[in-house]
């Protein structure tokens, strides 16, 4: 049977590196987050306030295109980062810290309500989980240059968003991985690690937790 799984996390967590480990092993087809294809990105990060509506309406028109091209394929699917990712936690974080004005809010809002009804719901989604500290790591090891002027603030804010985000998301399972504590690109044993756990997921398991001493 086809499945369909999302992974989700805060910027530079790992989730491209992870749907593309992910893809591998399993023989699933990924969909990756058109990130350097966002023609607003570099002028968002200067300047929030002007281009969030420009960037998140971009982000939500191509995740649309996705979810389409997803829906038809005839394989198992893995998509780099959720619908429910940009609205709820990026959108929604830019209108709270006044980067984005009511009034654009709540057209985007408006839209993403609309959209949710025509889309397909994961089978699971695997949260990774690490600290501004980690990302900060992270973002400066790839080194994009619209990234640069991210702050740890920032992240430290959206943190607090997607903890709050996954605590509240019942729509499928969800599977948190510490990313703190596994570097799945450089140690086979940690990517192995996540496969066990992806799958006992995916076969209906309740209860799927990374225990400390297997982190190590």
């Amino acid at each position: 049977m086809k499945k369909f799984i999302t992974v989700a996390g805060n910027i530079g967590v790992g989730k491209s590196s992870l749907v593309h480990l992910l893809s591998q092993r399993l023989g699933w087809q990924p969909f990756y987050e058109p990130v350097s294809d966002n023609p607003y990105l570099a002028d968002f990060y200067k300047d929030m306030s002007t281009w969030s509506f420009h960037s998140q309406t971009y982000f939500l028109t191509h995740r649309l295109g996705v979810y389409r091209q997803l829906a038809n394929c005839k394989s198992s699917v893995i998509l780099d980062r959720s619908l429910y990712e940009d609205a709820e936690i990026f959108a929604q974080n830019l209108y709270l810290q006044g980067n984005m004005s009511r009034r654009d809010y709540e057209t985007y809002e408006a839209l993403y309500q609309t959209l949710l009804n025509f889309l397909p719901t994961p089978d699971l989604v695997i949260y990774l989980r690490a600290s501004v500290p980690t990302l900060v790591k992270r973002i400066k090891l790839r080194d994009r240059d619209y990234e640069r002027k991210i702050s740890s603030d920032y992240l430290e804010t959206l943190n607090k968003a997607y903890e709050t985000w996954i605590l509240n998301f019942t729509l499928c399972p969800v599977l948190a991985v510490p990313s703190d504590n596994l570097d799945f690109v450089t140690h086979s044993r940690h990517m192995d690690l996540i496969m066990k756990k992806t799958r006992e997921k995916i076969a209906g398991k309740e209860e799927v937790i990374f225990l400390p001493e297997e982190c190590n």
